[in-house]
């Protein structure tokens, strides 16, 4: 026996017996504790009137809050999102991390972005930059010239416009860029254009414009960026993997904890980024590769897997065969039970990212303004 041994022994006495005199008023706070905590979530769940709530959770110094909590209003009525209390202030959370709730926040140095990627893509078609510099002084539609609007651009919308235009009235403009404009995200919520293009179904306001122009609306960008932080089914215990989702796209949470898992049952370290599959190209990627090395455990085939790993962008991933057997493995091998999400472990990058971050950093950053917006007012 230790030498300790007694005087821990005398010493959880002590505690003993205290407990057994407070146990009592411990129960009752305990109790008291749960049914806050209790309430609360209560509270959280309960329908709200999105516009009375956007008009007291965000800042007296924003400009046209009353476009604001009308704009979110409709995005909610007309996508049937739950108007709970954690929604809105999810959906909010983001747009103060993404612009301090700008409709067309300014980017530090987009000029010299913009001027880079001209140069770049001129370099790689192999046309000579003096060449692209002089076809960008000629005039553009709004009377000044391509290199005056592009050496004074403030914002994404304005430099998508001038994409726009130079695709569309220049030569030159085709030759270096086709029918493609290298301004992938805007608006509040930096939301994806490629995104928006794909959901348009249910939009609840007429366009005067294209889709990529609608993005760069306040009122677009809401509803798009609800759309892609909202509006999809996903098994989360908790609203920061759905910011992490929003950040890497729908399940990266989850994917990464199957990703988790499959390196936990093979033995590979994998990266956990929620990338199931090599997206861009036709080779399999190292998670479908791992996968491949339980093949003889899992009875499922290269073609199969691969099939079921495809599926790693819905919800219907879960039901699959490999999803459930890859877990089980994993458990009988560590002898735990493994998370079904996982914050992934993904760096970003970006010319207008000036600092090491990373998707977890987002999701805890958006998290933390939601739980502010919550707690403020009550």
């Amino acid at each position: 026996m230790s030498v300790c041994a007694p005087r821990l022994f005398a010493t959880t006495m002590t505690l003993l017996a205290g407990c057994i005199l407070a146990g009592c008023t411990t129960s009752k706070s305990t109790s008291s504790n749960q049914n806050t905590r209790a309430t609360d979530v209560q509270e959280a769940q309960k329908p709200q009137d999105v516009a009375s709530v956007v008009r007291q959770k965000m800042p007296a110094s924003v400009k046209d809050r009353e476009g604001w909590a009308r704009d979110l209003a409709t995005t909610f009525a007309s996508q049937g999102i739950d108007p709970t209390l954690e929604n809105i202030c999810s959906v909010l959370a983001v747009a103060q991390q993404e612009s301090n709730y700008q409709a067309d926040p300014a980017v530090a140095g987009l000029n010299k972005i913009a001027w880079k990627e001209i140069d770049r893509r001129a370099a790689s078609l192999h046309i000579p930059q003096i060449l692209v510099h002089t076809a960008l002084k000629i005039e553009s539609p709004n009377g000044k010239s391509y290199s005056d609007r592009l050496d004074n651009v403030r914002t994404e919308k304005q430099l998508s416009e001038i994409f726009d235009d130079f695709i569309g009235s220049v030569p030159m403009g085709q030759k270096l860029f086709g029918a493609y404009n290298p301004v992938h995200t805007g608006g509040p919520m930096q939301v994806s254009v490629a995104f928006a293009e794909k959901h348009t179904q249910g939009y609840p306001w007429a366009m005067p414009g294209t889709v990529r122009q609608e993005v760069f609306t306040r009122r677009g960008c809401l509803w798009f960026g609800t759309y892609h932080l909202l509006n999809y089914p996903a098994n989360y215990s908790a609203p920061i993997f759905r910011f992490a989702d929003f950040n890497a796209g729908w399940y990266a949470s989850r994917n990464a904890a199957f990703q988790n898992a499959v390196s936990k049952a093979t033995g590979i370290k994998l990266a956990l980024d929620g990338d199931l599959i090599a997206y861009d190209s036709d080779a399999a990627g190292n998670t479908e590769l791992a996968v491949r090395k339980l093949g003889s455990k899992l009875a499922i085939g290269d073609r199969d897997i691969h099939r079921q790993l495809a599926q790693g962008d819905s919800i219907a991933f879960e039901k699959t065969a490999l999803y459930q057997s890859i877990f089980q493995l994993a458990e009988q091998k560590t002898g735990k039970r493994l998370p079904r999400e996982i914050l992934p472990g993904i760096q970003l990058e970006s010319p207008k990212i000036t600092r090491n971050l990373t998707t977890a950093w987002f999701a805890k950053r958006v998290d933390d303004r939601r739980a502010q917006c919550m707690a403020a007012g009550q």
